[in-house]
């Protein structure tokens, strides 16, 4: 059982690197904390070098840190037992141009000692859930950049992961795609899964995350739900079949009155495009 149901915990995070022949450092991440809870999907956001991909290799165990503590599903990232939980899309997946999809997915099935007849049933779950049924038969090198996403994503949950990180999962992919995608991420969650997805996406971020992380500069600037940090303080948002005009409960009466159906009322919201240059901009002005 995860501690307090935390999937991921992260305390004061530093990784510095030094150049070689140079006294010169550069902190990737500093002194960053956060945590993710079992069933959250996490947007991971910043700029280029903000630190996002340290911070993920970290997590993952391919950098050690040169300060501070990582826990992932109770252990440390390099613990054995962890790497059979977790599933991992990086931002380039590298794979044997010669397989076709079968056959990748077979062989990181493998590696995680997965039964036969069990591989090949999560196989055929997989390639459909990714929709790649046509094109399972066909080299990886005849594959289309969205086409590798797509396979790069089966891969990343061929042992039915707890905590999946998804780095820039939409890359490469149409607008249908793209929110096939989306809709998948939202199944996983509700399947119980827990996500990390980072995107420079804004509006795939926006639609799929219940909580987002900000990073400038190696630090955390912002955490916080998604409908709250993009809620537009002090504005009211009504949606009505023929808007027209005032407050909530003068337009619900007037709407009412007029045979009109009032659809939502809730909180202004600004776009998470809006939110992250805003963010950024201060976080450089200080």
């Amino acid at each position: 059982m995860i501690a307090n149901n935390y999937v991921v915990e992260i305390n004061n995070l530093t990784k510095v690197y030094r150049k070689m022949f140079s006294t010169r450092e550069i902190k990737a991440v500093d002194d960053l904390s956060f945590s993710i809870r079992r069933g959250e999907v996490c947007g991971f956001l910043g700029p280029n070098g903000a630190g996002k991909t340290t911070t993920i290799m970290l997590l993952m165990g391919f950098l050690k840190p040169t300060s501070g503590t990582i826990r992932l599903l109770g252990q440390k990232p390099a613990h054995v037992g962890v790497k059979e939980r977790i599933g991992f899309l990086p931002e380039e997946s590298y794979f044997y141009k010669f397989f076709n999809a079968d056959e990748i997915l077979d062989y990181y099935g493998s590696l995680f000692k997965m039964d036969p007849k069990v591989r090949k049933r999560r196989i055929d779950e997989l390639i459909e859930m990714v929709g790649l049924q046509k094109a399972r038969k066909r080299r990886i090198r005849e594959y289309s950049k969205g086409m590798q996403r797509r396979i790069g994503i089966a891969q990343a949950l061929i042992n039915d992961p707890e905590f999946i990180i998804l780095d820039e999962p939409t890359s490469g992919l149409d607008p249908i795609g793209t929110q096939e995608v989306k809709d998948l991420i939202i199944n996983l969650r509700q399947a119980g899964k827990t996500i990390l997805m980072s995107s420079h996406l804004l509006a795939d971020v926006q639609g799929v995350c219940d909580r987002i992380l900000l990073l400038h500069q190696g630090k955390l600037i912002v955490e916080g739900p998604t409908r709250q940090i993009l809620s537009k303080k002090g504005h009211t948002r009504i949606e009505v079949q023929d808007d027209s005009g005032g407050t909530a409960k003068r337009i619900r009466k007037f709407a009412e009155q007029n045979g009109m159906k009032v659809t939502s009322v809730g909180a202004s919201n600004i776009t998470l495009e809006e939110f992250f240059m805003e963010s950024i901009k201060k976080a450089g002005e200080k």
